[in-house]
């Protein structure tokens, strides 16, 4: 989940330098969704993971 966010991120910068706005806002408006997805995710494993060690 990670790696596809900084894929889209790594696109949105490209497409920005080259002066597609469109696409750059796209791309990023994908990678922050990805982003945060991934960060829900991981902080629900830490929690399970804690609560498992009992």
């Amino acid at each position: 989940m990670l790696y596809y966010a900084l894929v889209f991120l790594i696109i949105a910068i490209i497409a920005g330098i080259l002066g597609f706005g469109g696409i750059a806002a796209a791309a990023a408006g994908i990678a922050k969704i990805l982003f945060v997805i991934f960060l829900v995710l991981f902080i629900l494993a830490l929690i399970r993971h804690s609560t498992r060690r009992v």
